[in-house]
């Protein structure tokens, strides 16, 4: 009965303590044992590694609360950092509550007040918790007055636990029990389920997760996907425990995963509707946003002949990533790869160490970039996402840039220093607040190509690692923007050419060829290294040459015997420049990634 289940998850900013609290859920519910294994619902190498959540991970749990009767749980542990809001606002849509957990020795966090709103939006029951409420530097009394001033919610309400020791989580169980409402919808009517993530599997295709609305699935239905109008029929419906766990149906309200023998990658989209093929005239359900990358760089395999094994292993993560996009481009440099666009820096990082783990691809990443819009002198605008692409300055009427809404959460004493930074990085001031006496809430527009690469990092150190930041996409604004090629030799390389604004042009142009200088390893000719804006170069350096020494054998004659053989060298210098080519290490690309700008 649908009386008796829950669909939840939990929601914070990140390091707050959601996988360890779904930890203790486990162990009292005795799927695993008491000190089992940490992190049990993160599968993945990289996320026990890194301690974060990267994906959201879904698990049927069974309880039997305090009036004895018999309850099931679908919990969805949520990632909690910035570049994966998608997997929050998918796991969402599958849940009529939320658990809103916040760190009581930091408070209430940017992005705890980033996934709050949108728990708001989405029209869940949320149930404020407090947690790591044994540490000494808990700050339990700030906590509620923080919920109660910046998010509104009662102080009375929210729950203090203990996540690692287990203390009030079974009392929290209870309050979910109490306070999160059953799942609505009818099992006689049409079927409607939302397909909120998907994973690959080599052996049975594409498996889907879905949220049951209306209707119910069962093995050898045949079941149709809204957006493409495909028909499939199923093979396997079940739901998530430890592991995979067939059933004979999934009716409306449950949560669970559908094989159905689909082969083909693109044909499943995260946020479509399943429907059944006698009624495809059933509305698809809405309110589920699809994610739009915001930064972008080219993949390149080391070995060309891997560049068949690269698409490929691109197809299968973008299953289980959705947010993932890529597109087949070349380069003079660097031959064929692809352009893929992903949430931030730390998902690029992520995505890029999965691919190097999982899928065993040697890979060059070039410098990244977002998508700029350009209105040419005959009045096209076009959407560039590689600098390389960008026309010439003569051909340009003006550039639009990508902007971005961000809220920074930083200690009073680290004001000063948090100003700064957003000033260097082009920042807007739009609002401060003081939501307690020791925290100042900031809002910034900044533009998107400013924030990417190291703003998070140099905030993180300008404030002693004691700051937050969340941000959400704005609108496009014009800007004085210019393209930067880099020259090698004379020879321009279009991996490593960037956008940027004109004054800080010159600056971080010689700031590149600076550190290309120091990665290239010397020729047998003078390299010139030059960083040029349209036909105007901004920055120069020079790698000497390696130099033979041909006057070694000469011991004393005449002077014209050492003027011939320098001469003769100087000559063959010449020709091997001519002809001589510059190989840029893949090394340079990564350590270019993060150039001081």
């Amino acid at each position: 009965m649908t009386n008796n289940r829950r669909n939840f998850c939990i929601i914070a900013h990140i390091d707050h303590g959601k996988s360890t609290l779904a930890d203790r859920i486990l162990e009292l519910s005795g799927l695993v044992g008491v000190n089992g294994s940490e992190q049990v619902l993160d599968g993945m190498e990289l996320e026990r590694e890194r301690g974060i959540t990267i994906k959201s991970s879904p698990i049927r749990i069974p309880y039997r609360a305090a009036n004895g009767e018999e309850y099931i749980l679908n919990l969805i542990d949520t990632p909690g950092h910035v570049d994966f809001n998608y997997e929050v606002s998918r796991s969402l849509r599958a849940c009529e509550g939320a658990i809103l957990l916040v760190d009581a020795t930091q408070g209430v966090q940017a992005q705890t007040v980033a996934n709050a709103y949108r728990a708001i939006d989405a029209g869940l029951e949320i149930i404020p918790v407090i947690n790591k409420i044994d540490m000494p530097a808990a700050m339990i009394d700030d906590c509620c007055l923080q919920f109660d001033d910046i998010l509104g919610i009662a102080v009375d309400a929210a729950l203090t636990i203990s996540a690692k020791k287990g203390t009030g989580v079974p009392e929290l169980l209870e309050d979910i029990i109490t306070k999160v409402p059953p799942p609505q919808g009818n099992q006689d009517a049409p079927l409607k389920s939302l397909i909120f993530d998907s994973q690959y599997d080599p052996y049975r295709g594409v498996i889907m997760h879905v949220r049951v609305f209306s209707g119910s699935i069962k093995a050898g239905d045949r079941i149709m996907l809204k957006s493409n109008g495909k028909t499939y029929e199923v093979e396997e419906v079940g739901y998530f425990g430890l592991r995979l766990m067939p059933c004979e149906i999934l009716a409306a309200g449950e949560v669970g995963y559908v094989s159905a023998m689909v082969r083909t990658v693109a044909d499943i989209n995260v946020g479509d509707t399943i429907v059944s093929p006698d009624l495809p005239q059933t509305e698809a359900i809405s309110g589920f946003r699809r994610s739009q990358p915001v930064v972008f760089c080219g993949l390149y395999p080391t070995d060309s002949n891997d560049y068949v094994k690269l698409r490929v292993a691109l197809e299968k993560l973008q299953l289980n990533d959705s947010s993932i996009v890529f597109e087949k481009e070349s380069s003079a440099a660097l031959g064929n790869g692809f352009r893929v666009g992903f949430l931030g820096m730390l998902h690029m990082d992520i995505t890029l160490e999965r691919l190097r783990r999982e899928y065993e691809q040697e890979l060059i990443a070039t410098l990244p970039s977002v998508v700029y819009k350009v209105t040419t002198t005959k009045g096209q605008m076009l959407h560039i996402d590689n600098p390389s692409k960008f026309p010439t300055p003569q051909e340009i009427e003006h550039i639009e840039e990508p902007m971005v809404r961000a809220h920074l959460m930083t200690p009073t004493e680290f004001v000063g220093p948090c100003m700064e930074l957003a000033k260097s990085k082009r920042g807007i001031m739009i609002a401060m607040e003081h939501p307690d006496q020791r925290r100042t809430l900031f809002t910034f527009d900044f533009p998107l190509a400013e924030i990417i690469v190291d703003f998070h990092d140099r905030l993180k150190s300008t404030t002693k690692g004691y700051a937050s930041m969340d941000y959400e996409m704005a609108a496009y604004h014009a800007a004085d923007l210019v393209k930067v090629d880099i020259l090698i030799n004379g020879d321009p390389v279009d991996a490593l050419s960037y956008v940027c604004v004109r004054q800080g042009a010159p600056a971080r142009g010689r700031a590149l060829i600076a550190k290309l200088r120091e990665l290239i390893p010397r020729q047998q000719f003078r390299v010139p290294l030059q960083a040029a804006i349209g036909g105007n170069i901004v920055a120069r350096e020079d790698i000497p040459a390696i130099r033979k020494d041909v006057l070694a054998k000469c011991y004393g004659g005449d002077v014209t015997r050492k003027r011939k053989l320098l001469e003769k060298q100087k000559e063959g210098k010449k020709r091997m420049k001519m002809v001589g080519s510059v190989e840029v290490p893949q090394e340079a690309f990564f350590s270019l990634l993060k150039v001081d700008q």
